[in-house]
């Protein structure tokens, strides 16, 4: 396994990050994976054994289940690992426990740790963007938890790049504590975030850990041209296919890394793990399973490296269109590249 820093911290991550939002079977996740203690705790000790320090969970995930579930197979080793939950999703009806208010915050992150059965966390995540609680609140909270020794360092997802721009600004400002990495949804058919979040954390020195980087499933090969798919898997439920992909475009993806995979003899799942692998400040990619077998085949895609025509050929595949103004942006810079008018 290979490490790398996370973000601008000095905290050094394991490649591959595994989540656990298949821990637990309560309301909308049971069907997400459903996996009970012992089944965790397989995937949990085979991740451990393959060197993987990054674990990633959310108090929304089974309404608790995950956090408890994580904490009890993680408690003989947590010393070894880096243990991030989110916060910010619905936990119950009650009005008021929802969101990133100081409020929601505080009692969040106290039921979190009781549940991890630990006395810090070391990434805490703010699970999504509170377009209703003022970011000064979520980010004084945030600051005070890191100066009260409960969390250690902070991190965001699903923000867009004026949102997290604005809280990183203002942490400045205010000299409180930044958020250190974005999880982000990026894979080879979900690219949007390269035209704006990507650049963000390269200048600001965000670590960008992926998530869904095989598309709900998509990106496994189990899926074919007019077919439906696995009745198991995640992508062929429909309350559960969230992550939409333009399957036209999708499905002419999936035939260059099928190619790249059968040349390499490697899996279709591999391919699109590494290519994220290669690309600029990720630090970790988030991979989940609900059976050893899946998570042995992800954990290879860190034993070997796309070559750089690999890596082009699938660029020019999945290239996303430009929104404006990014499409005028790139014309105009050609006349600060070159002497030539324009």
């Amino acid at each position: 396994m290979n490490y790398r820093q996370l973000g601008h911290s000095g905290l050094l991550v394991s490649e591959l990050c595994l989540g656990a939002m298949s821990f637990g079977k309560q309301g909308y996740w049971e069907v997400v994976g459903g996996l009970g203690d012992a089944e965790a705790q397989r995937l949990i000790d085979m991740a451990l054994d393959a060197g993987i320090n990054f674990f990633d969970t959310a108090d929304v995930y089974s309404y608790g289940q995950s956090e408890e579930i994580l904490g009890r197979a993680l408690k003989a080793r947590r010393h070894e690992v880096v243990l991030a939950t989110k916060v910010r999703g619905r936990m119950s009806p009650e009005i008021n426990d929802v969101g990133l208010s100081r409020h929601h915050l505080i009692r969040s992150c106290e039921t979190s740790l009781q549940r991890l059965g630990t006395d810090y966390i070391d990434l805490y995540i703010v699970h999504s963007f509170d377009f209703v609680t003022p970011l000064e609140e979520t980010l004084s909270t945030l600051n005070d938890l890191v100066r009260q020794g409960k969390v250690r360092y902070l991190g965001c997802s699903n923000f867009a790049a004026w949102q997290l721009m604005k809280a990183l600004a203002l942490a400045e400002k205010h000299h409180w504590e930044k958020f250190v990495s974005l999880q982000a949804l990026y894979s080879l058919v979900a690219r949007d975030v390269e035209t704006e979040l990507v650049p963000l954390c390269q200048d600001q020195r965000l670590g960008l850990t992926p998530w869904s980087p095989l598309a709900g499933g998509f990106l496994t090969g189990k899926f074919r041209r007019g077919e439906k798919g696995p009745a198991d898997a995640r992508r062929s439920k429909e309350q559960h296919n969230f992550i939409q992909v333009d399957e036209d475009k999708g499905f002419r993806i999936l035939d260059e890394v099928q190619r790249i995979a059968q040349a390499r003899g490697v899996s279709v799942a591999q391919v699109a793990l590494n290519y994220l692998l290669r690309k600029p400040a990720v630090s970790a990619v988030l991979v989940g399973a609900t059976k050893p077998e899946q998570l042995q085949d992800n954990l290879k895609a860190t034993s070997w490296t796309l070559e750089e025509a690999e890596v082009k050929a699938l660029d020019a595949v999945s290239q996303p269109g430009r929104p404006y103004p990014h499409w005028m942006l790139d014309y105009t810079r050609m006349d600060r590249m070159s002497s030539r008018m324009m």
